[in-house]
């Protein structure tokens, strides 16, 4: 069994106060929950702070994005020894905005996944199509690519997990039906079954994100292949993360 991890991406929201009036609440009203990961991903001004006050509890510490070398004349950029200097353990890599916005490829995704596997971070790597290129027929082709090129160089032996996020239904307040979701996280395993093996594709979690919310994430965790969730609105507020954390409890 792969045991579930919910994810919170806060983007760019919260300050370092909000942050930690949020953080102090949210750790008490998941403090009973020991059957699945927790991960919140906050920005990078509130990491250290989380990374304390996460220190010794069940919600783990997560960035949302990196660069792939260590140091150097990189203006505005956080390197892998910066997230695990402040106790982080996973870092988002490929959001869609990340891909769409800022015009970062799969050849320089990947350089960041390998970056963050060989410092002993997990990455959570991001695919998804546009609606332009789900409409024509190309999802399969655009996440595998996305897959296979943002993975490129992995060993099997390696820690990461995917996240399918389909653009069209990222804050849009659409989202795709469990089974439809379904049906592109049973490609994503049959295609990291091609590339790692079998055992390895069933061992790696694969979320879903896209405008999930409490009133929605039951019917997607039910799904065979759905692992868990990316969080994106619905984790700014306590009351509906917690909801999400705690579905089928």
């Amino acid at each position: 069994m792969r045991r579930p991890l919910i994810a919170g991406n806060w983007k760019m929201n919260k300050t370092v106060s909000e942050s930690v009036e949020f953080a102090r609440n949210f750790v008490d009203a998941v403090s009973d929950v020991a059957d699945r990961d927790i991960l919140i991903c906050p920005p990078f001004t509130s990491l250290q702070v989380l990374g304390q006050i996460f220190d010794g509890t069940n919600v783990k510490l997560g960035a949302q994005n990196m660069h792939f070398e260590e140091k150097g004349a990189f203006t505005g950029e956080i390197s892998p020894l910066m997230l695990k200097d402040v106790g982080c353990t996973f870092v988002i890599l490929g959001h869609s905005e990340r891909r769409h916005i800022f015009g970062e490829n799969n050849d320089f995704i990947n350089k960041k996944v390998l970056s963050a596997v060989s410092h002993g971070l997990i990455p959570i790597l991001c695919v998804g199509e546009l609606l332009e290129e789900r409409e024509a027929g190309r999802t399969f082709e655009v996440v595998g690519t996305q897959l296979e090129e943002g993975l490129k160089g992995l060993s099997k032996e390696a820690d990461f997990v995917v996240a399918y996020e389909p653009v069209w239904a990222i804050g849009t307040g659409k989202t795709a039906t469990p089974e439809l979701a379904e049906e592109v996280h049973r490609f994503l395993r049959e295609k990291l079954a091609e590339l790692f093996g079998k055992e390895k594709a069933e061992s790696v979690r694969i979320l879903y994100g896209g405008s999930v919310k409490p009133e929605n994430v039951e019917g997607l965790m039910a799904m065979e292949n759905i692992d868990g969730a990316l969080v994106g609105g619905a984790s700014l507020k306590v009351e509906s993360f917690v909801k999400i954390v705690n579905f089928g409890r």
